[in-house]
């Protein structure tokens, strides 16, 4: 960054990024005279299709902590309900002249546009705008070749030096006292900001985890003993609760940057080879691979926007109902017995209800969720993405629509990964714990048929209380007949020369390659590396 103008104010334009420790543009303003944190509660964020009050609540939480942080260290934080341009507008107004510093972020459409309108801003009114990257998503890529390299370099460069900061309050807001007074009005409450609350417990177990401190806490809890059997825990989601990392809603918000992670880990697994706990490492070495695959699906989003909003490949346009048009009523049907956890299939079910309750399922559960919704009840995979950005606590973008389509086989390059929700409840909750937790009314139904409780008889439905079609669900589709039909038009889309042509094209601009050393310092190649499973991405979204 070149030297600042020593009369300006440097705004540190915090979006998601919500940390003190590893912050670029937090060091940068140390340089300024005066200087002012600024966090804008965007109506385009909160009026969005993917914005859930869950989320909201969570903000405002690691904001209180955010706010207190920084007071500590004589930075006002200003939290302000408005556009990113009419706020900046104010504060140049109030301020004269200003600076905006910043990290980069990969979003959603609307902080595309956001983003745009704003470097517009900053050029009619001579303000200078300073970004720096805080992940592996590279700007303006022009080819993937080497993207491992460039994002191992990143990862095992120095982290900013933000910890130290301290500003002297005596200039930081001098002769700004309209500025000082807004940085001290307190953030604003869920219910001012205009959501009806569901309930104040569940709003609380949202904010109960948020922030910079719980996050370090929760990486000290898996790097010192946490990860070992973490390849095991996976899978379940009765072992995954725990087992995760359970770091993706912290680095989804920025209350540790990817960076971090990634260098405590390393170091971690150094001890450990000192130490000789292999178990230890081995948890550890598994949930260090997944971090670049983290960063690598969200490059597909900077690389290419649209793909929040149509297909990857062109030639599935028009394959499912809500392609570009409205719903039907039978996928209407479908729609809202999945989102509601009535599918009548159990292990759905239970899935989705847990989600909706906690803001968080394992991913194998997250990739059976949309396997079923994409391939069993044939529903396109925008309407049932956005639900699931709604849902989970920590929706990240570029993560988020890669998958949406990678799990729904839209993509064209990648393997159909279709889950039969039967065999998942038998192999991931043999005892049926998970589903008598989150489907109560299957409670009493006999363990051997509890996948499957619509083969139960008449005189065992009445001595488990569950009487399908009313305690519970009949089976909104029939599993085998729903897959054929699936399989003979995907299966056959795929074929096509003009598919397989397109399919070319996808994989050379968002298929991964690696050269140079990966930050393990195994041997460097330059083979196009497999888009990975779903299996092996099981933690892509914690």
């Amino acid at each position: 960054m070149n030297t600042p103008e020593p009369d300006a104010l440097a705004i540190v334009w915090f979006k998601r990024d919500l940390r003190i420790r590893d912050h670029a543009p937090l060091a940068a303003a140390a340089t300024f005279q005066r200087a002012i944190g600024l966090f804008l509660l965007e109506p385009e964020w909160l009026q969005s299709s993917e914005c859930d009050e869950r989320h909201v609540a969570y903000v405002l939480a690691s904001l209180r902590s955010l706010r207190a942080d920084l007071a500590a260290r004589g930075l006002p934080l200003l939290v302000r309900v408005g556009s990113a341009p009419e706020s900046l507008e104010f504060l140049r107004v109030q301020a004269g002249r200003v600076a905006l510093l910043s990290h980069e972020e990969t979003g959603t459409g609307w902080s595309y546009q956001r983003d745009r309108d704003v470097r517009r801003w900053c050029k009619s009114h001579a303000v200078p705008w300073h970004e720096w990257t805080q992940t592996g998503v590279v700007r303006r890529l022009k080819s993937r070749r080497g993207w491992a390299s460039q994002w191992a370099q990143r990862m095992n460069q120095a982290q900013a030096d933000s910890l130290k900061v301290r500003f002297s309050t005596g200039f930081t807001l001098e002769g700004s006292p309209g500025l000082r007074a807004l940085a001290e009005t307190p953030i604003p409450s869920l219910s001012e900001l205009g959501f009806q609350t569901q309930s104040a417990a569940s709003v609380e177990g949202f904010q109960a985890n948020a922030g910079e401190r719980a996050a370090s806490a929760r990486l000290e809890q898996f790097l010192n003993g946490g990860a070992v059997g973490y390849r095991r825990a996976l899978s379940s989601p009765l072992s995954a609760e725990e087992g995760c990392s359970r770091l993706s809603v912290y680095l989804a918000f920025g209350s540790l940057s990817m960076r971090t992670v990634h260098q405590a880990t390393e170091a971690r697994i150094a001890e450990c080879g000192h130490t000789g706990d292999t178990e230890l490492a081995r948890g550890l070495r598994g949930f260090a691979s997944r971090l670049r695959w983290h960063c690598h699906f969200m490059q597909k989003l900077e690389d290419e926007p649209s793909i929040e909003f149509q297909n990857f490949s062109r030639a599935h346009d028009g394959l499912r109902p809500g392609d570009g048009s409205a719903l039907d009523d039978e996928s209407e049907r479908r729609l809202q017995a999945w989102t509601a956890g009535r599918t009548g299939y159990p292990m759905v079910d239970a899935c989705m209800r847990s989600l909706c309750a906690t803001g968080w399922i394992n991913f194998r559960m997250r990739a059976m969720l949309v396997s079923f919704a994409s391939y069993h009840l044939w529903l396109h995979w925008r309407p049932t993405g956005l639900h699931l950005a709604r849902q989970f606590l920590d929706f990240e973008p570029g993560i988020h629509w890669s998958q949406m389509q990678m799990q729904s086989g839209t993509t064209a390059i990648n393997t159909l990964r279709i889950y039969s929700p039967t065999k998942q409840a038998q192999d991931q909750d043999p005892e049926g714990i998970f589903i008598r937790r989150w489907v109560p009314e299957l409670a009493r139904v006999p363990l051997e048929l509890l996948a499957q409780p619509w083969q139960m008889t008449e005189a065992q439905q009445r001595s488990a209380a569950c009487v399908i079609g009313r305690e519970y669900p009949e089976p909104i589709v029939l599993e085998k007949t729903a897959l054929a039909q699936a399989k003979v038009v995907l299966y056959g889309l795929r074929k096509a020369p003009e598919t397989r042509a397109e399919a070319d094209a996808i994989a050379q601009r968002h298929g991964s390659r690696k050269s140079g050393l990966p930050p393990s310092g195994r041997k460097p190649s330059t083979k196009r590396l497999v888009e990975p499973t779903s299996g092996q991405q099981l933690e892509l979204f914690d």
